[in-house]
């Protein structure tokens, strides 16, 4: 009897103690079975996780675009201390097992959950932590009790089969890579690429023990060890780590007691869309590669909406991912798809543009403006302001903020909305100083008086011959200004406009030596009434006999007005057209001297002609997009006509190379030190409300505008509102920047080259302080007979 009951007691020992385990295998087969287990392509080549890169033209990467920063980085990239640290602190035994490790389960039951020992580690094996990240945890839902427990399970279970089946399919170091490329290590990087340049600006192979050691401490909670943020409990973790380096072997005793001291040091930067290099150049980047087919109903003008369409037509980058499609059909992701888009942006000259806008309008040009503004009596508007005027600009303003759509999304009122925004909040707001910001108390009325107040600006620099976008700046700061001044906005152009009337002139036989007398020109307009351009030359050079070369060198308005009564106002816009400005421009005579509204890209675009020989060509800014293995998709040609005949775009350099020596644009000589070929003009409109400067070399063309986002934003004098003060300092130091780096490929010496036919002579004589002519007098000869008559146009 005896017997018999010790029997079954030892039969029910056994069924309990293997009944888990039989469970266990059962549930096993079952989800292998009938679980949708993910293929391994989903491993290899997470499609719907990887960021698009943007590279400079030297294989440098600009950004990313994405949703999760991650970007792939192959095994043989990685810096082995990565590898040491990652096995040492997540999975000591991970070249032993076969994906799941049954002794280290053992070691967590026991040691961990009955003896309360957490520094044992977790259970699961670096393959299962790989395994994982195709089953992220989702909240579930059900009224049955206990029922998340068991999809937690289910889930745990499909884990473990596909760790196995990694196991067998995959090496150690494929699983090792495919691993550190999947992790979250927080500060919105995916990948171990992602995290070591964002925390130390360096490629993984290139981390140190101490840096490794601190990555891989953070894969278990990324926030409570991230070093920017908890830097105490981050040393303390990277230790840890250092520790388990150690007990594994990978290092010494000596090297883990001389490493745990050294102090954490990043460089620290998170990777999102508002950092790194050319933010305004990436963001234009992708309107346009998602911008939609033109509809003529979207567009107030019809050579708008005609220049979109070309380029639809023309542009293989216009509407990219319109244009394109997958092999299976389906469009193209921007953030998820992992493509690889090589621009024209050279590294180096995107940096020093960007420094050149700080370095001009942040340490200088918006003190003097913040000087001007502490007088003014409806800040930041001018004095002459019509109020009604100011009170619309503050209304249009509040009505464009986020707080006002926000505020009306939830229901508000229009009066409770407004009675917000003279209420004083706490708020981060931009600044020019170290950080980049300043927290403080103001009402948001006074927030965008604020932000009205600081200057914005626009830079592009395009090489000639090429039409290669090499710099690309659209603000003072992307993260705080989001407008891109270089392709979206429209200003007056002021005497910048000039050149295109002198190069008409030169088309129709002019030379830069011909001579006028200096005098106002009076139009009688459609109306009957009459205007008169007003002049800007001083006193005495009124009714000299002056050289064309000497009117555009001194901008003088009298000459330019002179030539716009000899060739017409359409004539010029024609030409305009011809050159590359695509913008609307009203065909008047006013624009002899500004008065239109152009793109500063159009402007800069259309400069380019003059150093190309007389070539229009298309400003191109992508080499070629391939898509994540590298097939190529696009690939991105020259697209050029002819403009101008090569000789009348050497005269016109003839021409602009005053402005530079002995005009306007000597303070590139005098306070810059710039030597060698340069051509150029600056600009300034009505009440100093744009400042402006193009200019050229044999090797570049680069513009800069600098001005308030309202019109009514402006400084008081000329000495501080031109466009040789507020633009053309941009344009100097950038350049002196770009000629002391070779890796610019810019030289001083390069010279403009002479048109097939030879250089005409122009060394037009000095006359007395102006500048005489002894090429063709014919043109001359009218001025002098008909100088003091009006002159009307049909």
């Amino acid at each position: 009897m005896e017997e018999r009951k010790r029997k079954k007691i030892v039969k029910w020992f056994w069924l309990i103690l293997s009944a888990p385990f039989v469970l266990l295998l059962l549930l096993l087969v079952l989800v292998g079975l009938f679980a949708k287990i993910p293929s391994f392509e989903e491993l290899e080549h997470p499609d719907s996780k990887l960021a698009t890169q943007v590279f400079a033209e030297d294989g440098e990467v600009l950004a990313t675009f994405h949703i999760e920063n991650r970007t792939y980085v192959p095994y043989e990239d990685l810096s082995e201390n990565l590898v040491y640290a990652a096995v040492s602190t997540e999975d000591a035994r991970f070249y032993k097992h076969s994906g799941i490790d049954m002794k280290g389960l053992g070691r967590v039951f026991f040691k961990t959950l009955l003896m309360r020992d957490s520094s044992q580690g977790g259970g699961s094996t670096i393959t299962q932590q790989l395994a994982k990240t195709l089953y992220p945890r989702r909240e579930v839902k059900s009224r049955i009790p206990g029922w998340s427990k068991v999809v937690m399970v289910f889930t745990k279970l499909k884990e473990w089969i596909t760790a196995v089946k990694i196991e067998r399919d995959y090496t150690k170091d494929e699983i090792m890579d495919m691993y550190l490329n999947s992790i979250f290590f927080g500060s919105s990087a995916y990948g171990v690429k992602a995290a070591a340049e964002t925390f130390f600006a360096k490629a993984p192979a290139n981390l140190t023990i101490e840096e490794a050691a601190l990555l891989i401490g953070m894969v278990n909670k990324p926030t409570r060890y991230n070093p920017a943020l908890h830097p105490d409990l981050a040393l303390e973790r990277r230790n840890f780590v250092i520790g388990r380096m150690k007990s594994n072997g990978y290092i010494t005793q000596a090297q883990m007691d001389s490493i745990q001291q050294i102090p954490i040091t990043l460089n620290y930067k998170v990777q999102d869309h508002n950092a790194g290099r050319a933010p305004y150049f990436r963001d234009m980047l992708r309107r346009d590669m998602s911008a939609n087919k033109p509809v003529r109903s979207d567009y107030q003008y019809a050579e708008d909406f005609t220049s979109d369409s070309l380029r639809w037509r023309e542009d293989p980058i216009y509407g990219w991912l319109e244009k394109n499609r997958k092999p299976d059909g389906s469009r193209w992701n921007l953030d998820k798809d992992g493509l690889k888009i090589y621009t024209t942006i050279n590294y180096r000259m995107q940096q020093y543009a960007e420094e050149a806008v700080e370095e001009h309008l942040g340490k200088r040009l918006q003190k003097d403006f913040d000087t001007e503004l502490r007088w003014k009596r409806n800040k930041p508007f001018s004095d002459d302001t019509d109020a009604e005027l100011a009170r619309q600009l503050m209304s249009q303003a509040r009505r464009w903020s986020d707080r006002y759509r926000s505020q009306k999304k939830a229901g508000l009122s229009e009066s409770e909305i407004l009675a917000q925004f003279s209420k004083p909040v706490k708020m981060r707001v931009f600044s020019w100083n170290a950080k980049g910001y300043a927290d403080t108390t103001m009402t948001p009325d006074d927030s965008i008086r604020y932000y009205k107040s600081i200057l914005r600006c626009g830079f592009v620099a395009i090489e000639p011959g090429t039409g290669d976008i090499k710099a690309y700046v659209g603000g003072p700061n992307y993260r705080y200004f989001k407008y891109d001044n270089v392709r979206q906005g429209l200003r007056q152009v002021g005497s910048t406009i000039k050149p295109f009337l002198y190069t008409l002139a030169m088309s129709e036989g002019f030379s830069p030596c011909d001579r006028v007398v200096n005098l106002p020109q009076t139009f009688v307009l459609f109306d009957g009434s009459e205007w008169t351009p007003r002049s800007t030359d001083k006193e005495e050079w009124i009714g000299q006999t002056v050289t064309l070369k000497w009117g555009l060198a001194h901008s003088s308005n009298n000459i330019s007005a002179f030539l716009m009564r000899q060739l017409g106002p359409e004539s010029m816009v024609r030409q305009m057209h011809q050159m590359g400005i695509s913008s609307h421009i009203d065909e008047v005579y006013s624009i002899c001297v500004g008065a239109a509204d152009v793109k500063i890209f159009e402007m800069i675009g259309a400069y380019n002609v003059f150093p190309s020989q007389g070539t229009y060509i298309t400003p191109q800014y992508i080499s070629r997009i391939e898509d994540g293995s590298g097939r190529v998709l696009t690939d991105v040609s020259v697209r050029k006509r002819e403009a101008l005949s090569a000789n009348t775009a050497y005269l016109m350099v003839n021409l602009m190379k005053g402005v530079i020596n002995e005009g306007t644009g000597n303070r590139l000589r005098s306070v810059y030190g710039l030597q060698g070929d340069i051509a150029g003009k600056t600009g300034t409109t009505n009440d100093n409300s744009d400042g402006w400067f193009i200019g050229y070399t044999p090797e570049i063309t680069a513009g800069v505008w600098v001005g308030g986002e309202d019109r009514q934003v402006h400084f008081n004098s000329l000495a501080l509102g031109s466009g040789s003060n507020m633009a053309l300092p941009i344009w100097g130091i950038w350049m002196k920047k770009c000629l002391a780096d070779p890796l610019t490929h810019l030289h001083e010496d390069a010279v403009f080259q002479e048109p097939a036919t030879g250089a005409p002579d122009l060394d037009c004589e000095s006359q007395g302080t102006f500048l005489g002519g002894n090429g063709n007098d014919s043109h001359s000869d009218i001025v002098g007979q008909d100088s003091e008559e009006e002159y009307y146009f049909n």
